[in-house]
């Protein structure tokens, strides 16, 4: 809406409100300002709401059983109001890549909190089925597929982008869809796996997303992708606005998730996150490198199916506990120590991310 004021009002310098990097640092402002208002008055209607609040597994970490009982869930609600808000005010919305993004990051907002709603209202943790969660997901990211499909130019629609080897394109035709579906959904799911300690997942969703926000501001831009030998893809720089606004929104949900965490993200929260990290990717043409940056969540959703398909077939597991986090706390790690940790993984594989930029 901002992006409008030059052409309404006469005045130069309004001009400021058409630069992404201005209309980016006043997203991330607003986003942060929403939060830290509406943080502690969110708690409280949820803990009155709640009751019990969170279910907490009886087979997870003893430690777990007491010091979180009670703490209540769908935070992810802060954030989502807080990326809505500022991507409103300070985003272009008749750019079509921000109304993809906008719709994968809510719908899958949207499971997420009726998943959230049913573990509350029956406390217990069946919430919705896995084949609901992942038929419903799985229709999202097809939707988004052909969305940007059509979108995108002839010589990039359809078409796999390589990191590092320059102008390397496949043609994957309609099967760029499936692909989307498992990208869009994977980075959900792995995005709500990860979620399982204070403040575990949203930093590192909030590195990867300052990554993304690079690679879409870069990407949208025809002078630094020809000196970067990337693909162009007009109007994703806009994307950028949307990535300061998660991160705006991401700490000010972080300043009550803060160990000891004052609410919790819930799934409200983790596959909205991890939606919108697989649409930017789509979008960008970086899909691959979405690997390397949320290398992280790629591990910690491979820990699950390690272990589940490991012992249904041997009986035995692979891990003390998965997702991994998991395992590292029942040998004895400390939750601030994994957390922090964890934080310093996921910011060294963005850099590495970033880095195929110019590795051409």
């Amino acid at each position: 809406m901002f992006y409008m004021l030059p052409e309404w009002f006469d005045a130069g310098f309004l001009n400021l409100f058409q630069y992404i990097t201005f209309r980016s640092g006043g997203a991330f402002f607003t986003a942060l300002i929403f939060g830290f208002v509406f943080g502690q008055p969110l708690i409280n209607l949820l803990r009155r709401k709640q009751g019990n609040g969170q279910p907490i597994r009886e087979d997870g970490p003893e430690s777990h059983i007491l010091a979180k009982a009670g703490t209540p869930t769908m935070g992810g609600v802060l954030i989502l109001g807080a990326i809505l808000v500022s991507t409103l005010l300070w985003a272009r919305l008749d750019n079509g890549y921000v109304w993809m993004v906008l719709f994968v990051t809510y719908s899958f907002g949207l499971i997420g909190f009726w998943d959230d709603y049913l573990k509350v209202s029956q406390q217990n943790h069946k919430g919705v089925s896995g084949k609901v969660r992942l038929g419903l997901g799985f229709l999202i990211a097809a939707i988004a597929g052909l969305w940007v499909m059509q979108m995108q130019s002839d010589s990039l629609s359809g078409y796999l982008a390589f990191p590092v080897f320059k102008d390397a394109l496949l043609n994957l035709g309609f099967l760029y869809i499936p692909f989307v579906m498992i990208v869009i959904v994977g980075a959900a799911n792995a995005v709500n796996f990860t979620d399982g300690l204070d403040g575990l997942a949203v930093m590192p969703v909030m590195i990867a997303a300052a990554s993304f926000g690079i690679i879409a501001y870069l990407v949208g831009r025809t002078d630094f992708t020809e000196y970067l030998g990337v693909q162009y893809v007009e109007g994703t720089g806009e994307l950028t606005v949307f990535v300061a606004a998660l991160i705006g929104g991401g700490l000010g949900f972080l300043w009550y998730n803060a160990p000891p965490a004052a609410v919790f993200m819930g799934d409200t929260g983790s596959l909205a996150l991890g939606g919108a990290l697989g649409a930017i990717a789509v979008a960008t043409k970086h899909e691959i490198v979405l690997s390397i940056i949320g290398g992280l969540f790629v591990v910690e959703l491979l820990s699950v199916v390690i272990q589940v398909l490991y012992y249904k077939k041997t009986g035995k597991r692979v891990f003390l506990m998965a997702p991994i986090h998991h395992h590292f706390e029942k040998r004895g790690w400390g939750e601030s120590q994994i957390v922090i940790r964890f934080w310093i993984i996921s910011l060294i594989l963005a850099l590495i991310g970033l880095a195929t930029l110019k590795l051409r």
